[in-house]
């Protein structure tokens, strides 16, 4: 692979730390979820990986729609990300939530979600490791 970019970021104290981004554009105070036991005070990696992962996901749907000529700029894709006990460790599950626009019909629009998912390096990196679930609303 031939990097277009880099992003570089450093975390402290793990879950009940911080994150900063070497350009210093993302500085946030980390916190265990409350419902795994933690304060909730702060953002968590599944949040990061969500939001990265639904405007990866989001602009792969764009650049498939504007190869096949299909305006999908309102659409918008709300990411879930799980974490559980799997075996001995922790795993990772995503559900992407794809609204589409209503001008889209529905057969197209599966077709463009299924073309992103391919395109996707969020999707690419994720297939085969952790169950990834593709919710076309």
């Amino acid at each position: 692979m031939d990097a277009l970019y880099t992003a570089v970021a450093t975390a402290t104290h793990g879950r009940d730390g911080r994150a900063v981004s070497s350009d210093g554009k993302l500085d946030l105070q980390l916190a265990i979820p409350a419902e795994m036991g933690g304060s909730g005070q702060g953002t968590n990696p599944e949040q990061l990986f969500a939001a990265g992962y639904a405007a990866c996901f989001a602009s792969a749907l764009g650049l498939v729609g504007r190869q096949a000529k299909v305006d999908v700029s309102d659409a918008a894709v709300t990411g879930e990300v799980s974490i559980g006990k799997q075996g001995e460790g922790f795993g990772l599950a995503v559900t992407l939530h794809i609204e589409l626009p209503d001008s889209v019909d529905q057969e197209t629009g599966r077709k463009l979600v299924e073309q992103a998912h391919q395109v996707c390096p969020y999707s690419n990196a994720t297939r085969g490791n952790i169950p990834v679930e593709l919710v076309v609303e």
